[in-house]
C-alpha cells in the first residue's frame, strides 16, 4: 500500500511525522495538537463513502500513532507535515 504514495505526489507518506487537524465535530477536551508518526496508508483499500449508503463513520484514509500512544484515524486533508 505505501507504493501508492509514490505515484500520487502526495507529501503524506507512510514514516512521516505529521500534525492531526481536528474536525469540527472534536471534542472540546480534544483540541490540542496532535503530533504523531503515519503507520499506515489505506488509500487502495478506501471506499468511497457514497458506496457505504450512509454519511457517518466515513472510511479515514491515514493511521497515525500519536506522541502519547494513542492510534488514531484521519481522512484525507486531515494531515499535515510536522
Amino acid at each position: 500500500m505505501t507504493d501508492s504514495n509514490t505515484q500520487r505526489d502526495d507529501p503524506v507518506a507512510v514514516g512521516s511525522r505529521v500534525k492531526v487537524i481536528s474536525s469540527s465535530g472534536s471534542r472540546s477536551s480534544d483540541t490540542a495538537s496532535r503530533f504523531g508518526v503515519v503507520l499506515e496508508d489505506y488509500a487502495d483499500a478506501v471506499i468511497d463513502n457514497s458506496d457505504l449508503g450512509r454519511d457517518w463513520a466515513p472510511v479515514q484514509r491515514w493511521a497515525i500513532a500519536l506522541d502519547d500512544g494513542r492510534l488514531v484515524s484521519a481522512a484525507d486533508g486531515g494531515l499535515e507535515l510536522a
